[in-house]
């Protein structure tokens, strides 16, 4: 393996050892030096591969610690149904329509990132889906992934009838009349497909039941996309069986786009514990992190667990996955069976009953815990005060603020500017990172970044500018304290000599962009252990 180095750079290590730098040099998958060029080019040795990065950015590789890659890589090959390309009902239909007649009859149409809360029309029923066709079963996930709309055929193919019940943790939509709409929330996902695994009530179930050769094939082409963001290393925050062998045959085959860590869903904590098996596992291409746990459902869906009901007439009091004390009961046993806790939360309510169950954890667990909050939508300042009591890791996607901002600003009111609280945390003495949720948001680090520190909604207004973080605060937050999240600080999420050799050289020099233009980065150059994986340079 020949040696890289990076020269004429603005080297942002993440290291407090040392900053700043002028250059880097990798070697044998390691960072062997960071400093001036001299002292850089000295330990790459002559015959090294030289980066001249023409004074732009260079920084520890981008790691997303809540990604969903491989329902990424599904995403990227359906229907986009995303806002603003689909604004609309109408636009909804005419795109299934579309899609329609290039798919043989009877095969599965599937769109992903449906914003109904942005459509003049509101929510789209099986009827007006009927119009586009009736000769497929179409599921249209919604852009929370928490929630779908189908057809009728895809109904009848799933056997739901008119007097179906709603499943534990979830709902299937009725009109006035009591008639199934097509709608379905959160656990009642499990009835729509074929599925590769039964999750019962522990999360919304979108493992698909699919080939896993055109999985495979999928998951390779996502490959030019993350890395062309910068990216290096990403956490699935929910891992079944599916998942995980899907990442274990690519990671054999050496087809695995970049260093994966998977979350396993609480679902499998039986059959895990009966083998002695938890977290972290693995090498440092593939591993085992933390388990995933549910508490309540989602923002963008109106499933999120407030202590006063939200929507523009209050219509949404939100739902939990668990009653609280089987919440903590779960918890704390992965904990004492040694696994990092991550939990979804949304809403004021639902953080209480997950700082219960993290309080649980605590009593049962190990000295380093890092327990993590996912999305960590609504905490109330007394609440983010008692994450400094266990070290909670929040894990937030500042991209919502930009994505969905104007529909929280209208369902919350002021509370929207409480929302993910990332500036009060941040004083507080806490580490939280920063992530996508792709396929819910955008992959790209830079966008998230931007959103971070412009706390603005599409339409321009502002979102809780008060909890807006700097632009080095940021950065870290995607590298070092992202590593930090996932447990592989000591190798990851800096440049710093005998780390992984994982770096991004973005295509500006960062710090001298007005905020507005953060979004419009890339990646020039992507280097994963030691080797160039994206090259932008021509």
């Amino acid at each position: 393996m020949s040696a890289l180095l990076i020269r004429n750079a603005k080297v942002l290590t993440m290291d407090d050892a040392r900053p700043r730098a002028e250059a880097v040099a990798l070697a044998h998958g390691r960072v062997a030096a960071v400093g001036g060029e001299a002292e850089a080019a000295a330990a790459a040795g002559p015959g090294a591969q030289v980066i001249d990065a023409g004074g732009r950015t260079v920084l520890p590789g981008f790691i997303d610690p809540h990604n969903h890659l491989l329902s990424t890589a599904e995403s990227l090959a359906a229907v986009d149904a995303g806002y603003p390309a689909v604004g609309s009902v109408a636009d909804l239909v005419a795109a299934i329509a579309e899609e329609a007649l290039r798919t043989p009859a009877g095969q599965w149409i599937r769109a992903f990132g449906m914003d109904d809360a942005k459509y003049p029309e509101g929510r789209p029923t099986r009827r007006l889906l009927d119009e586009a066709t009736t000769e497929h079963p179409v599921i249209i996930y919604h852009v929370s992934g928490h929630q779908a709309v189908v057809n009728t055929e895809a109904l009848r193919l799933a056997g739901i009838s008119e007097d179906a019940a709603d499943p534990a943790g979830g709902a299937l939509l009725r009109d006035e009349g009591g008639r199934l709409t097509g709608m379905v929330l959160d656990s009642a996902m499990e009835l729509l497909l074929p599925l590769a695994v039964d999750v019962g009530c522990h999360g919304p179930n979108f493992h698909t039941d699919l080939p896993a050769d055109q999985l495979l094939g999928w998951l390779e082409a996502a490959r030019t996309p993350y890395l062309a963001a910068g990216l290096t290393t990403v956490c699935d925050p929910q891992v079944s069986r599916r998942e995980l062998r899907v990442y274990r045959a690519a990671h054999a085959a050496g087809m695995l786009p970049l260093r994966t860590v998977g979350m396993p869903l609480s679902h499998q904590l039986d059959e895990l514990t009966a083998i002695g098996l938890a977290g972290p596992f693995g090498d440092d291409r593939l591993r085992l992190g933390a388990m995933k746990f549910y508490c309540d459902g989602t923002l963008l869906g109106g499933t999120a667990s407030f202590s006063t009901p939200y929507g523009e007439r209050g219509q949404f009091p939100g739902s939990l996955y668990w009653a609280p004390e089987k919440l903590a009961a779960l918890v704390a046993r992965a904990a004492g069976e040694g696994w990092q806790v991550a939990i979804h939360t949304q809403g004021d309510a639902a953080m209480e009953h997950t700082l219960a169950a993290i309080a649980a954890a605590a009593k049962a667990g190990g000295p380093d815990p890092r327990p993590r909050i996912e999305h960590c939508g609504h905490p109330t300042p007394e609440q983010v005060k008692r994450f400094t009591d266990y070290g909670v890791i929040p894990v937030n996607q500042p991209n919502f603020l930009h994505d969905s901002g104007g529909d929280f600003l209208r369902r919350l009111g002021p509370r929207a500017h409480r929302l993910q609280p990332m500036r009060e945390e941040l004083d507080l003495g806490l580490r939280p990172a920063l992530s996508s949720d792709s396929f819910v948001s955008s992959l790209r680090p830079m966008d998230t970044i931007a959103n971070a520190v412009r706390r603005r909604t599409r339409e321009g207004e502002e979102i809780g500018a008060d909890q807006a973080v700097t632009l080095y605060e940021a950065l870290r937050a995607h590298t070092l304290d992202a590593a930090h999240a996932l447990g592989m600080e000591d190798r990851i999420g800096s440049l710093a000599p005998g780390r992984l050799a994982d770096a991004v050289v973005l295509d500006q020099d960062v710090e001298a962009l007005p905020h507005d233009r953060l979004a419009e980065v890339s990646a020039l150059v992507t280097v994963l252990d030691g080797r160039i994986a994206h090259d932008a340079r021509g």
